[in-house]
């Protein structure tokens, strides 16, 4: 077996330290933004009594997710036994930590109250799917911690397989935790559907790999590694599996709402006429997100570009963004059905599509929370090996 040698990058150059002072700044603007909507309240923001979950929960979620998402490079190496994927793992291992750090950061500084989550910690009621979150997302750092111990100590490598099957499982039941907080919420209905569950689950996959492809060609181009054309292609196809996946569990989960008589104002709405939310299903989602990441993952003129894969990675990313938005935003903007089969009108504004424009401070925030995590990449990379020296073909098994 070929031995692979990881070493810090040197991370001395101008452009690594405009790429740091770049994010720090954005974490800055973020930190800020939470800070003057907690000072002045949410009134601030785009949400009201009807849109309890704004633009931090998109920002939240996704990276929550794509954290699991990126951990799926790692869990193909250590798990199913795939060795041109074991020098990758690491890497894996520190982008999952710091996207799920991330977003913890904005879910918390989103809460008005950030010291209330010490309630939280310390009384719990288990029949909110929100209690179980709080020990998926605390067990899941801890273990994948272990996890990257495990695989950078020499004297514990033994056991990195088992640690990786715990994490593999591990992040499993947390992006099922997560897709259940909408899939338990059955008052409203583009939420109420177990299909949400395994739809997170498919997403992460795809989220989490085009985040780490595009970490991945940063870090190799910035340095002046090697990165060889069958680790790209690897995980380019990879990611078209996971992309076409998307698609079918969406497939699925619409015509599962289609079917109940009951779903067929929300889904009218979401599909058909939703205005932003229709647009950026149909547009974004689907078509930016999807469609066109597939063409140019498998088109023959581009299937083989590293320009063409990092775009269509920006591109699902983007598709990854619209879709939390259209599942969260759009979730809460259609009314709540009070007494299904009569029309209800009242002062409450009940049976009215909720209206909801972001405001900067809530897009300043999920901005920073992703920026603070690209930082925490970006410094762990310089202070530790988590890079491979070479991944050119000749030096991967």
């Amino acid at each position: 077996m070929k031995t692979i040698a990881y070493r810090e990058i040197e991370g001395t150059s101008a452009g690594y330290y405009v790429l740091l002072g770049v994010l720090v700044v954005l974490i800055a603007i973020g930190g800020l933004s939470a800070l003057y909507m907690e000072h002045e309240g949410h009134h601030v923001t785009g949400m009201t009594n009807q849109i309890v979950w704004g633009m931090p929960h998109v920002f939240a979620v996704f990276l929550i997710i794509a954290a699991s998402g990126a951990l799926n490079v790692a869990s193909v190496g250590s798990v199913f036994g795939k060795t041109p994927y074991k020098p990758l793992a690491p890497l894996s291992g520190l982008l999952a930590v710091c996207l799920l750090m991330g977003g913890l950061i904005v879910l918390v500084l989103d809460l008005g109250r950030p010291d209330r989550l010490i309630v939280a910690m310390t009384s719990y009621n288990f029949k909110s799917i929100f209690a179980w979150n709080i020990f998926l997302y605390t067990g899941f750092l801890g273990i994948t911690v272990v996890y990257l111990w495990f695989m950078m100590e020499r004297r514990m490598n033994e056991y990195s397989s088992k640690a990786g099957l715990v994490a593999f499982v591990w992040r499993l039941i947390l992006t099922t935790g997560t897709g259940s907080i909408f899939g338990f919420l059955v008052a409203r209905s583009m939420y109420d559907s177990a299909v949400l569950a395994p739809m997170f689950i498919i997403m992460s996959l795809a989220f989490g790999m085009a985040i780490y492809l595009l970490v991945l060609f940063s870090a190799y181009h910035g340095t002046g590694r090697a990165l060889g054309d069958a680790t790209v292609r690897r995980l380019k196809n990879l990611l078209g599996v996971f992309i076409a996946a998307i698609l079918l569990i969406v497939l699925i989960f619409h015509l599962t709402k289609l079917y109940g008589t009951q779903y067929h104002g929300v889904e009218r709405f979401i599909l058909l006429d939703g205005g932003i939310y229709t647009f950026l299903f149909w547009g974004v989602q689907i078509g930016l997100g999807c469609i066109v990441p597939l063409v140019l993952l498998y088109a023959p003129a581009t299937a083989s570009s590293r320009g063409a894969i990092s775009l269509a990675s920006v591109l699902v990313v983007l598709g990854g963004l619209a879709a939390m938005y259209v599942i969260i935003i759009g979730g809460q903007a259609y009314p709540i059905e009070m007494f299904p089969g009569w029309e209800v009108q009242s002062s409450f504004a009940d049976g009215v599509v909720h209206e909801y424009a972001p405001s900067m401070y809530e897009i300043a925030l999920g901005v920073g929370g992703t920026a603070l995590a690209l930082a925490m990449v970006t410094v762990g990379i310089k202070v530790l090996r988590f890079l491979p020296l070479s991944l050119a073909d000749a030096d991967v098994e």
